[in-house]
């Protein structure tokens, strides 16, 4: 596969007028109606007349010197969780299709519009984002980039928006993350997932999972990628990224967990890039993080994400319960079990856990583990119920941890070329976001060997 533009490369295209906006929203719905591509199961919805319309009025704005952002033109998409005016947001569902059309962008959407990228359209999801997997038994299943003959999931529940960029159909995603949603997909297809701070973006006019849990992040090709995309979520001034040396890291390795039951090629993957950062002078300490033993007793009855789904779902199972994912319902329908007094237990724990967790970590620079424990399964495998759960639990596991403890968190590449995509998630605590960005843009280079 050749290998793809980083938003930065696209800009001054553009600047340079090597290229235009229609010419990249060309390609893009090019590659999207490609019958041998994935484009008919990376998309639920694809705008083409609006996406041209919005491309040459970027092309004029430039013209006449008034391009919005040097990014203004470069087409994007939007996972199927985020309102579009004038759209039905489905969530990767057929039970919300009698929803009247959005009256206003998601305030995420706002902002990537307001910075001139062409929305090219809304990709697939796990229904109602509720699993790892990328799984869609209404709209297809994406296929992974690995062994595409074969079939893999492409990971969940950002899985059209990962493979839209791997793909060549977008030049970045906007996706969410309250369990790994970005992490994952973007681990499964060799690309670059970012989990802000929860706080960092606003959740307005996206159908919720879990609003303890749920974060706005992007998808996208490159460490820089993501944090413009991210800069430009969170309404922060754009600027160019400056990676921090690997020599002189202070990375912590957690033994408690994040390293159990893992895939052979993923536990040599990342062993390989740990040493790789070493050798380049990181400073690296395998640590015990017992905070992270609470966070599965935590979610023993569902957690938040089953309590809070269940209370936005409770009227519309019982209208339009027999059209949703059995997969999907039965996880949500969990949340009707935990009582108030439960979900007062939960806040409190989470409290503790964010506290202890903040302070374990802060001697360091970031922790390192990988994003996934699993690498991608086939689809054909996971028929079966049990072998789904199964996978879906080790997709999530790593990445809920940080979710848990309010973190943020990148999913870098650490795979070499030919071998099955592994991620290595780089995280910290609460606040530290542009920490991350930093030291992921020194060793993402270097990790891929």
């Amino acid at each position: 596969m050749p290998t793809l533009p980083t938003l930065a490369a696209l800009a001054a295209d553009l600047d340079a007028g090597r290229t235009s906006a229609r010419k990249l929203v060309d390609q893009c719905l090019a590659a999207i109606q490609d019958p041998n591509g994935e484009g008919a199961r990376a998309f639920v919805r694809v705008d083409a007349a609006a996406a041209i319309a919005a491309a040459e009025a970027m092309d004029a704005l430039r013209k006449a010197n008034a391009a919005p952002s040097a990014f203004a033109g470069i087409p994007v998409s939007i996972k199927d969780l985020f309102d579009i005016k004038g759209q039905v947001t489905r969530a990767g569902s057929r039970a919300l299709d009698d929803n009247p059309p959005a009256e206003a962008d998601a305030a995420a959407v706002a902002r990537l519009r307001r910075a001139g990228f062409v929305v090219i359209g809304r990709t697939n999801m796990t229904e109602f984002a509720y699993s790892g997997i990328g799984i869609n038994p209404h709209y297809g299943t994406p296929k992974s980039t690995w062994q595409r003959d074969v079939g893999h999931v492409p990971g969940g529940s950002s899985a059209g928006a990962a493979v839209s960029v791997a793909d060549g159909m977008a030049h970045g995603a906007l996706g969410t993350d309250t369990g790994g949603s970005c992490r994952i997909p973007a681990a499964f297809n060799g690309v670059v997932g970012f989990k802000p701070t929860q706080a960092r973006v606003p959740l307005d006019g996206a159908v919720p999972l879990s609003p303890t849990l749920d974060s706005i992040g992007p998808l996208a090709r490159s460490v820089q990628c993501c944090a413009t995309l991210d800069a430009v979520l969170a309404d922060q001034p754009l600027t160019t990224l400056q990676s921090r040396p690997v020599r002189g890291m202070r990375l912590a390795v957690p033994t408690t967990v994040a390293l159990d039951d893992l895939d052979d090629a993923v536990a040599q993957a990342f062993e390989r890039a740990l040493e790789t950062l070493s050798r380049a002078g990181a400073w690296i300490e395998r640590i015990a993080v017992p905070e992270f033993l609470d966070v599965a007793p935590m979610s023993a009855k569902g957690g938040f994400t089953a309590a809070e789904s269940f209370a936005w779902h409770r009227y519309l199972i019982v209208a339009n319960g027999d059209v949703y994912d059995p997969r999907v319902r039965d996880r949500i329908i969990r949340g009707e079990t935990q009582s108030a007094a439960d979900y007062i237990d939960l806040i409190n724990a989470r409290k503790s856990l964010v506290a202890r967790a903040t302070q374990r970590l802060s001697p360091y620079d970031a922790i390192v583990l990988p994003t996934t424990a699993n690498t991608p399964p086939k689809i054909a495998d996971l028929a079966d119920d049990k072998a789904f759960t199964k996978a879906n639990l080790l997709a999530l596991r790593n990445c809920t941890l940080i979710n848990m403890i309010d973190g943020c968190a990148i999913s870098l590449p650490c795979h070499r070329d030919g071998e099955v995509p592994v991620g290595l998630m780089l995280a910290g605590s609460a606040g530290t976001d542009q920490r991350i960005f930093e030291l992921a843009a020194g060793m993402e280079s270097l990790i891929r060997g």
